[in-house]
């Protein structure tokens, strides 16, 4: 399995979404069963096997008690440890006082980026990371998975890439929260998707350009979609079509 089939499997089932489910929206996303180069009983065997964090002889317990030192220290600081049935550590989550104290002025919007650093164990390190007044980046928390530790207060806004599973999660968990796609990850790939077309080059590009940037409601944006679609033939462009559907994240 390649690692974002991975990553998607790793997301719900952090979402307690059921493998039988999981695995048929990769079924549908590939096209179908003929496409898929694996089995469901190779999902689970996947999720048995990786979603354990072994930390090796003594680990567990000896990040238990950093964890209890610094919160001896400062009451503020939040740690959580999740076990499975067995008593074998799944995920690590930690915030300081500080981060906590930002959450509160500066929790407006999180982003949140796994893609920071994945470890020997396979799993990645997660950081939740806001803007201050001053519009610098401030950590907010950090991780080997997300939990609720900010005072059962929901971020107002969450900024990701367009992960399926990590939207269906966020749906799930933080349902009141606003959720958008990174306009930076979405802008990257204009160049792949439509570099092909002749007129991207010259005209397309800042007509596309336009669309997303110049437009001030919903009815210019739509005026400024129709006339690219139109103008360049793009109504058959599955790509464009995704975003279309999808342009309210």
């Amino acid at each position: 399995m390649s690692d974002s089939i991975k990553r998607v499997l790793d997301t719900n089932d952090l979402a307690d979404i059921r493998m039988n489910k999981s695995f048929g929206s990769l079924v549908i996303g590939a096209g179908g069963f003929k496409n898929l180069s694996f089995l469901e009983k190779d999902c689970r065997n996947y999720i048995d096997k990786t979603k354990h964090l072994q930390l090796g002889k003594g680990g567990t317990g000896a990040l238990q008690e950093y964890f209890l030192r610094m919160q001896y220290k400062n009451l503020g600081f939040f740690a959580l440890m999740d076990l499975d049935d067995d008593g074998r550590l799944k995920n690590v989550f930690w915030a300081d006082p500080r981060s906590r104290a930002s959450y509160q002025y500066f929790g407006d919007v999180v982003t949140f980026d796994t893609t920071y650093l994945t470890n020997r164990y396979g799993m990645s390190f997660a950081l939740f990371v806001g803007v201050n007044h001053h519009i610098q980046s401030i950590l907010l928390g950090a991780g080997l998975i997300s939990s609720e530790c900010m005072d059962s207060v929901a971020p107002r806004a969450i900024i990701t890439d367009q992960d399926r599973a990590m939207k269906n999660a966020i749906a799930i968990v933080f349902p009141e929260s606003r959720h958008r796609f990174c306009l930076w990850h979405i802008l990257k790939n204009f160049h792949e998707k439509l570099s092909s077309h002749a007129s991207y080059k010259n005209r397309m590009k800042i007509a596309l350009m336009k669309s997303v940037y110049d437009t001030q409601s919903v009815e210019e944006f739509e005026k400024s979609w129709d006339q690219l679609i139109t103008t360049y033939n793009l109504h058959k462009n599955a790509w464009l079509q995704s975003l279309y559907a999808e342009r309210e994240h």
